[in-house]
């Protein structure tokens, strides 16, 4: 076949359904921060061939999220107190659990990303003399934070989106995609569904055959029930994840404090003003001012909710003493094994009772003191206090029809960010997949731990990675057109099967929404902040008896994209269920944001003295230099693991001439 016949290919007929058939040298599926800004990077190294899969270019996290001051995290470059790219790679693996290589790769790359977006017009706040004046962040010790306030991954979207725009990017809306196709052990393309064409008789199905993909289908946002991710965020793991692309730290997460309602973090302002929490019985309607039972004193139980504004995510660490995240624990349990509702009210101040008092300024520590004193605070109410701190915060709420100042906010313990996600290589190429480039969320970079904000660095750093590789080392086509369309015929087969399954006899109403409540309330259970080595074993076991029992469902064909989304995210939950086992059975304690409960019969420090059968399994410190590789054998449909050491920070000095002769030959990327 010649080159001439690339791009439009004979369609695959499957039972006399036929699948229209076409080629891409690169696919770029997502259209995230990290997606749009890898689809940017090739087309301004001068590739054409290639085109932007999205299921709804106004969805996903990127630019559906944010927080009380959201982060991007890089290179200090405006202050007097010095900063390298080392320093900063030994700030991103302090947490442990990553790579050195990839975290000075980071570093070093947080420049160039930064600036790149400042260059597309994306407005980060810079001083008199052009310096971006940064700020401290979480797990950080440098002022290395910049953001444009609530929103700052919407506008980097926005901006990316533009560009895509103006330099003539395809981009295919409304196309979910269903599955991958592999030729050996490289990517080959994927099956695609254009969702506006569900009642055709391919049910919209297309094949796209590539010699690369660069796969930001973003975090498992849709996993669980309790979670700040936006709605429209599914993640799309499981499709790689299914054709035995290898993972790493699938355990690791962030969780934190979060409104139901509308889905926000609620940390900086929203604790430091001191709202009230209590619980509500869901049949009796009785409230419960639950934190009382569990703090010294009113002044305790004050400066712990202060404190939860600077340290939102919850972390084990930091439960002693009555500290911060013990609140988190408390919301947990009110919610998950009393099955209650929890609520932040900010027309009330904390109630008290005889034993601990009431809430009175007074009573806080140094710090909190400082803080009201420094930025005006004296409001009567937690909510006029917002408004002396914050106005924007309420405002925010009131945008999304929600008054403070007349309700009270339903609130959880809620998933926020995977760490963890695909292996990849300092190329951000999958480890076991060539050609396979995962980016974002998808790509798990991260430790265990990560400052804030460093998130948005990786997702511009590795889709500057992944372009630059795919120019300048893959750009000559070397894909097997003819066996990569019979891998897609293959595909192509399977899922029309699945589809007729699924539309097979009458609709049962529902049932596609309650198999994914399943599968989400009990990740949130079991899966989250808290874990427990019998109730996760248990809960693994539950995922494999659910995702063998898919093809149960029946749904309406115009409900088939949604179908097919389960299909790969029940099988992904279930990965991520396995990774956890794994990790407590290796002796994996509690760390980074996640809590291990001791079983029975095993020591553990007792979380308060009045739950005394909760006791925390400690870190295993030496976990810090190992990463868990997970691979899911489609032949002998088993699940393997393996631990490798984390690479150091590279401390080898570079010489310019060898740099250019190697640039030159290529041989940087090998």
């Amino acid at each position: 076949m010649n080159s001439a016949d690339y791009r439009n290919l004979p369609s695959v007929s499957i039972d006399s359904v036929e699948i229209p058939c076409s080629y891409r040298h690169t696919l770029v599926l997502g259209s995230g921060c990290a997606s749009l800004s890898a689809a940017v990077r090739l087309k301004r190294a001068g590739l054409d061939d290639f085109c932007v899969v999205t299921d709804n270019i106004y969805g996903g996290t990127s630019r559906n999220t944010g927080s009380d001051k959201q982060t991007y995290y890089k290179l200090s470059d405006s202050t007097q107190d010095p900063d390298t790219p080392y320093r900063m790679a030994e700030a991103l693996t302090a947490g442990g659990a990553m790579h050195g290589d990839v975290a000075l790769i980071e570093a070093i790359g947080s420049v160039n990303g930064f600036y790149n977006l400042v260059g597309m017009g994306v407005p980060f706040p810079y001083n008199t003399w052009g310096g971006y004046t940064g700020y401290k962040t979480d797990h950080d010790p440098l002022q290395r934070g910049v953001s444009l306030g609530p929103y700052t991954s919407r506008l980097m979207t926005e901006y990316l989106e533009r560009e895509c725009r103006t330099l003539g990017i395809d981009i295919l809306d409304h196309h979910d995609v269903v599955k991958l196709v592999t030729c050996g052990d490289r990517i080959a393309g994927a099956l695609i569904m254009n969702k506006r064409e569900l009642d055709s008789p391919s049910r919209g199905l297309k094949l796209f055959i590539c010699d690369n993909m660069v796969f930001g289908l973003g975090g498992p946002g849709g996993f669980y029930e309790k979670s700040v991710y936006p709605k429209p965020q599914n993640g799309g793991i499981g499709l790689a994840l299914e054709i035995g692309a290898k993972a790493a730290n699938l355990t690791e997460s962030q969780y934190g404090l979060t409104s139901r309602k509308f889905r926000w973090n609620l940390s900086g302002s929203y604790q430091q003003v001191l709202p009230r929490y209590y619980s509500k019985d869901k049949k009796t309607g009785e409230t419960f001012d639950f934190l009382n039972d569990y703090f010294p004193d009113m002044g305790a139980l004050m400066n712990a909710v202060f404190l939860k504004g600077y340290q939102w995510p919850f972390d084990p660490r930091k439960i002693p003493d009555y500290g911060s995240s013990l609140l988190d624990v408390l919301v947990y349990r009110e919610t998950e094994i009393l099955g209650r509702k929890v609520y932040m009210d900010f027309r009330e101040n904390p109630k008290g009772d005889e034993r601990i008092g009431q809430f009175s300024p007074e009573l806080f520590g140094r710090e909190a003191a400082e803080y009201w004193k420094n930025s005006g605070i004296n409001g009567a109410t937690p909510i006029e206090r917002l408004r002396q701190l914050n106005p924007a915060a309420i405002q925010l709420y009131l945008d999304h029809n929600i008054d403070l100042s007349r309700e009270a906010l339903e609130i959880a313990v809620s998933a926020q960010h995977n760490n963890g996600g695909l292996a990849a290589d300092i190329w951000w190429e999958s480890v076991n997949i060539r050609r396979l480039f995962p980016v974002g969320e998808t790509n798990g970079t991260h430790g265990a731990a990560r400052p804030g904000g460093t998130a948005l660095n990786s997702g511009q750093v590795g889709a500057f990675r992944a372009a630059q590789k795919i120019a300048m080392a893959y750009r000559e086509k070397s894909l097997d057109t003819e066996k990569a369309l019979e891998s897609g015929r293959r595909a192509a087969a399977e899922i029309l099967e699945t589809i007729r399954n699924l539309t097979s006899g009458s609709p049962v109403p529902d049932c596609d929404r309650e198999y994914k409540a399943e599968f989400q309330q009990r990740m949130s259970r079991y899966a989250a902040a808290v874990r427990g080595a019998q109730t996760v074993k248990e809960a693994k076991a539950a995922a494999k008896k659910q995702q063998t029992g898919f093809g149960s469902l029946r749904v309406d064909p115009m409900r088939l994209s949604i179908a097919l989304k389960l299909r790969h995210m029940v099988f992904a939950h279930r990965m991520y269920l396995e990774a956890i086992a794994d990790y407590i059975e290796q002796g994996g304690g509690s760390r980074a944001s996640s809590l291990v409960i001791a079983a029975k019969g095993q020591t553990g420090t007792p979380v308060h003295p009045l739950l005394t059968d909760w006791r925390v399994v400690p870190e295993n410190l030496s976990l810090r230099k190992k990463i868990q590789h997970l691979r899911w054998n489609p032949e002998k449909q088993t699940v393997e693991f393996t631990w490798i050491d984390t690479q150091p920070i590279p401390t080898e000095t570079s010489w310019f001439e060898t740099v250019w002769a190697h640039y030159l030959d290529g041989s940087v990327f090998r």
